[in-house]
């Protein structure tokens, strides 16, 4: 079996901060990812090998037993490819543990069909760990395993009222609620949901990102939601009523007389609900949007003269 440089898969160096290899990962995996090179084989197998080598170089417990096997590899070699007989003869402890696999294909990560250098060492198939060899030998040390993240996207009206998710992680059901005022960006945190600690440490922390989708109506900034509302051009000469729609339900306000297109009206407390403070909102911005008539009459357009008229005749007796 031949050695699989996962640092070289990934065009990164053996130094390369965790933050670097998740970057490089992301560049080719969007590079060869299969929706961008339909019926591309050589691309196909490029994105497995990159999805393969950020599956162990991205799970620092992972990586920290790679990089040991990388430096016994010769060793191994040596006792014919055969862990049993590596760590009984002259591998360095000797000792049983077992590992525990942590599935991250709901993470994008993870996944079935790599290579058999993979199965052998990195999969969990209830028995011996080979990387025992070497583990306890070459001071291995308790450190909680590696947070996981992902996100989560939320409609505006589940912002605005609040809402509660289950979802499935590793066969166990997991309940959170999204607080009324969410926003996008943050950050829901499930203690010990992350990935195995190492040695018996603590479990990574689980970080879910919360995603504000794109509503059709409103627009959020901040506290505050931004609605557009067309109107004519007679009701922004003369003012006049208007209905608004609001996440409570609709009201009418009124357009004060000469309202020009772009102009911001203000309703109070019909915005967001402000995180974290019961009982407090922002405000719900309406922004004007004067539709001009078009195709006019022959009677339209020779009352539309008499009013530029009457214009002109007021602007002489004001000068």
């Amino acid at each position: 079996m031949n050695y699989k440089d996962y640092y070289k898969t990934l065009g990164v160096s053996k130094d390369a901060s965790q933050a670097d290899i998740k970057k490089a990962f992301r560049k080719l995996a969007s590079k060869y990812h299969p929706d961008k090179n339909q019926d591309d084989t050589t691309a196909e197998a490029k994105f497995k090998e990159v999805n393969e080598a950020f599956e162990v170089l991205g799970d620092p417990e992972k990586r920290q037993k790679y990089d040991t096997l990388g430096a016994n590899w010769e060793a191994y070699q040596q006792g014919g490819g055969n862990w049993e007989q590596f760590t009984r003869g002259g591998g360095p402890g000797g000792q049983t543990f077992y590992f525990e696999g942590d599935p991250s294909e709901f993470f994008g990560g993870g996944g079935g069909g790599f290579s058999s250098f993979f199965d052998m060492f990195f999969n969990d198939r209830g028995g011996r760990d080979p990387f025992e060899a070497f583990g306890r030998g070459h001071g291995t040390r308790v450190s909680k395993g590696q947070d996981l993240e992902a996100e989560l996207p939320i409609t505006i009206l589940e912002a605005y009222q609040g809402s509660q998710r289950t979802f499935t992680l590793n066969g166990k059901t997991l309940r959170i609620n999204i607080k009324p005022g969410a926003y996008d960006g943050q950050r829901l945190r499930i203690k010990g949901k992350g990935r195995s600690g190492v040695q018996g440490g603590p479990a990574g922390d689980l970080y879910l990102i919360l995603k504000l989708q794109a509503d059709a109506r409103f627009k959020r900034k901040n506290d505050n939601l931004i609605y557009t509302k067309e109107i004519d051009l007679y009701t922004a000469v003369l003012g006049g009523k208007i209905e608004i729609p609001t996440m409570s339900g609709s009201v009418k306000m009124n357009v004060p007389k000469g309202s020009e297109s772009g102009k911001i009206l203000r309703l109070k407390g019909k915005g967001m609900p402000i995180y974290n403070k019961e009982g407090e909102y922002g405000d719900l911005l309406i922004q004007l949007n004067v539709q001009f008539p078009k195709n006019l009459s022959k009677e339209e357009e020779d009352l539309f003269k008499k009013l530029q008229a009457l214009s002109e005749k007021e602007r002489v007796k004001m000068n």
